[in-house]
Order: C-alpha cells, then structure tokens, then sequence
C-alpha cells in the first residue's frame, strides 16, 4: 500500500463568465501552475484479526497550512460519514469526494475485488491536503515584513506557508484563520485532487504523470475523476455550478461547454438526497454532455494575475443579481447577453488564429511579437512591413478590441444588474494596464467584482506591468498559465521543495 500523491491545477476564466452558466455558452479557462496536492495512505499498517467484523474504518485529514486535523468514521456499509472531531474542523469538500470515491470503488468492483477493497478501506485513509501559496493571498504578511508588493516578495516565502497571516494575531497563535483567497478555484482544485488520489489509491483508476491530458493514454481514467469531482463539489457547494473550474482542475486549459445540471440530479429527490449505493451507478453512467476542448494561450504571450487587495467579491450573490435582472428586462438582458457572446467569440477567433499563424510562420510572428512587446497598442500597426506581419498584428489587433467588448458588456450587464462586474476602481487600473507596452489584454476573470485582474502580455514586458502595478497597490501574483490537467506526482511535495518547515507546524 504504498502513498498516493496527485495534484490538480487552480484555473482563470479569461471568457465566459456568466454566460457560461447556461449551455450551449462556451467559456476560456485557463488552467494555471498553482497547484492543490492530495497525499494518501494507510493509517494501520496492521489490521487486527477481528477487523472483518467492523462495520466502519477511520480517516484522518490533515491540512498543514491551518493547522488542522479532522478525525471520521466511514460506514462501509451505507458509507456516511462521520465527525469524531470537533465540528470546526470538517471540510464538506472532502467529506463528499471521499464517500464518492469510495462509492464508484464499490459500484465498479467485481465481488473478488470489493473484498480487496474492504481489506485496504479497514486500514483507514490518512489524507493530508495541500494548498500552494498562488491559491492564498499574502498581501499582509509581506506588509508586515515591511516588503514592497511585488512578485519577488512572494517568491521569498517558503511553499505551503501558512495560512494564519490573516489574523490579527500575527504569530497566528489561534490557528484559526480567517482564509483570504486570489480566486484561483482551490476548492475545485483540492476536491478534485482528492477524488483522483483516493480513486487512483482504491485502484478504480490509473492515472498518469504526464500532464498533457491531449496526449494523455488515460483519459477514460480522467473521465471517472471528472464525473466524481463535478458531483462531490456540487453537493458540497449545495448547488450545480458551470463545473469550468472542476473541468480545468482535471483536464487543464480547454474551451468549455457545462454540462446538462440534470446529470446530477439522481442524487437528490426534492431536497432529500438519494443514498449513495443507489445514486453512485446513475452517476457514473450519466449522459455527461459537457464539451471540452484543447485551448491556450499563443506562444510567447504570458498570463499575468494582479490581487488588488480590496477584500474580493461573492460570486454567489453576484450571479443571482444577475439572474434576477434577466428576468426582471429580458429584452435588454437578452440583447446584452448576445453580444457579450460575440465578442467572447472574437476575442477566440482571434486567439486562435494567433496560435495558427505561430505554428504557420514562426519567423515573421516571433519577429511581430519582440517588436510589439515593447511598444504601446497604437505603435504596433507601424510594424507591418511585410503581408505576412501585417496578418499578426491584425490578429493582435483584433483580439484587444475583442477584450475592449468584453469589458463593455460586463460593465453593462453590471450596471444594470447592480452589481459591481467592473468597478471604477478596476476600470482605472485595466484601463492603465492595457496602455502598457506589450499589454495585449486586461480584464477581470470571471464572474468580476474585485478579486483579481488578469493581464496577458507580449514577450518580455511582464516586468512592465509588475511595476506599475506594484505603484498602485496591486500585487502581482507568481501565477502562470500552465496547460496541464490533475495528474500523478512522483512523491510528498514538501520533500521537494521544504526541508523542515511546514513538517515542523505542530497541529493542535
């Protein structure tokens, strides 16, 4: 029995939001190199000779950064769950990705198999998650070294830290923090780490190191890890969401089509939900319509995140206001609805003539890209000496106006709504960061509001847009695109990358 390690990448809707919620909308996102870490194994080495007879296992999670241990007890019969710890410590998340995980094990095995199976659940499941530091915000705890707000102030604190900066008490002594997040999807990210590590551990599936899901040999394996994650995340949230940000977490940056909220459903009747046994196998061979397809972002371009520090917004709350204008104006809604999805589907056309032109003329489009990454947007058509330049910056040109109509209709859509999409405050610093040299597009990813913003840069101009960004209190993020979906990892990241620090935390 030997331990499990798996991640799964946190994402950026770049397009989509809101219109995403319903089919048949596609949305942009990007997956990213913050990473969520599951690490699994048995918590007995022995089992005791009387152990067929127990009717429960034991499972122990631990999460380092907060300084936590929750303690459960697994039916195998039923498969509730239940807190032997106080209730301050539960993670619903992981609650459900285990009794999920454990119920595709069960409705997949063979009789022979299942008994392996109650033999390796009766050693118990000792989980520890791990978050990395991309998915938290630091902002106050390089204030209080007295550091400037930069990516390079970040990269000075050790992997994994702690996530108890946020409390008031700065030794972090109450080991209860109030968590302050960048918006990256941890939760999303964590379940599905979860489910792939347990599912990987309880050999339903087999998955791979590689972390190129296109190429991937397991992708009916990634299927599984897709379909139990959707379905725990959604329960744990008490609600079906678009599934983008699960859907990156297991398959990496893709163009996304959600799928029908009906495939869920059998694990609910009204608002009684179905026992697992009985739902499990509904689940699994669900008609799951979402539509997934390889995208990223053109060659030399770069993602850059930016954390405002203005405390985030509740995408709950926004996406029903809404919901409540659209039925409140539909005329308006629907008219503001069809061309925001125009210009969603510009600024992807332009995109992906860009990464056609790449592959087509490498030459003439890495030329187009040094030049213009350290001019303004109004320079660059002054580049264009040959047909086959001019293509690409048109191209360029192109996807920036795209992302200027994307902005529009969000701002609309939110003054309308009443809700802020794209406050004032965002507006001046997208508005100052897209005037940048080698600035291709600014926004804010997802649902808006004050989160985070997203820039993507030409060449080597990233540097430009830290700086300004650093002058107006932003702190730019060590966040990059990374394309690649959940996948095995080799062994215990800590041991990689931290000699005694986050093994030292003492959990209380």
């Amino acid at each position: 029995m030997a331990e499990v390690v798996t991640s799964a990448p946190g994402k950026v809707l770049m397009t989509g939001g809101y219109l995403i919620l319903e089919r048949p909308n596609p949305g942009l996102v990007l997956s990213t190199n913050a990473r969520f870490y599951a690490i699994i194994k048995p918590i007995h080495h022995e089992i005791k000779p009387d152990s067929w007879a127990w009717a429960w296992t034991d499972i122990r999670l631990t999460s380092p950064q907060l300084c936590r241990q929750a303690l459960y007890k697994l039916a195998l019969k039923n498969l509730a769950i239940q807190t032997v710890s106080p209730s301050d410590t539960r993670n619903p998340f992981v609650e459900y990705a285990i009794q999920y995980s454990v119920a595709a094990a069960y409705a997949t095995f063979d009789q022979n198999k299942k008994e392996l199976l109650h033999k390796l659940l009766l050693h118990g499941l000792d989980i520890t998650i791990l978050g990395g530091n991309d998915f938290y915000s630091y902002r106050n705890e390089i204030e209080r070294r007295g550091l400037p707000l930069t990516p390079e102030s970040l990269a000075t604190l050790l992997p994994f830290s702690s996530i108890t900066f946020n409390t008031d008490d700065a030794d972090g002594g109450s080991c209860k923090p109030e968590v302050a997040k960048t918006g990256l999807g941890s939760s999303a990210a964590m379940t599905t780490a979860v489910v792939a590590a347990l599912l990987h551990y309880l050999d339903v599936v087999k998955l791979s190191s590689s972390k190129d899901h296109w190429e991937r040999k397991d992708v009916a394996d990634l299927d599984m890890v897709h379909k139990i994650a959707q379905t725990a995340h959604c329960i744990a949230q008490g609600k079906v969401g678009s599934g983008f940000d699960v859907s990156s977490a297991v398959y990496g940056s893709q163009r996304y089509v959600r799928f029908s909220p009906e495939v869920i459903s059998s694990t609910k009747v009204g608002d009684i939900a179905v026992p697992l046994p009985d739902s499990i196998t509904e689940i699994i061979k669900g008609n799951w319509d979402h539509d997934t397809a390889e995208f990223s972002l053109p060659p030399l371009m770069t993602l850059l995140l930016g954390e405002p520090g203005t405390g985030g917004s509740s995408t709950p709350s926004m996406v029903g206001a809404v919901k409540k204008w659209q039925k409140s104006d539909p005329q308006k809604s629907l008219d503001t609805w069809r061309r925001l999805s125009e210009a969603n589907s510009a600024l992807e056309m332009q995109l992906n003539l860009l990464s056609k032109l790449a592959k087509e003329q490498w030459n003439a489009y890495k030329s187009v890209i040094d030049s213009c990454s350290m001019l303004r947007s109004d320079k660059w058509i002054e580049q264009a000496s040959e047909p086959n330049k001019e293509a690409i910056i048109k191209a360029l040109l192109g996807a920036k106006e795209a992302m200027l109509g994307i902005r529009y209709r969000m701002s609309q859509m939110g003054e309308a709504a009443g809700v802020p999409i794209e406050p004032e405050s965002q507006t001046q610093l997208l508005d100052a960061t897209v005037n940048l040299e080698g600035v291709l597009l600014a926004g804010v990813p997802g649902a808006g509001g004050f989160d985070a913003v997203f820039a993507v840069t030409l060449g080597d101009s990233s540097s430009n847009v830290t700086k300004i960004w650093s002058s107006l209190n932003v702190l730019a993020l060590l966040v990059k695109e990374d394309p690649c979906g959940v996948c095995l990892e080799k062994a215990d990241p800590r041991t990689n990358e931290i000699t005694s620090a986050v093994s030292s935390i003492h959990i209380q």
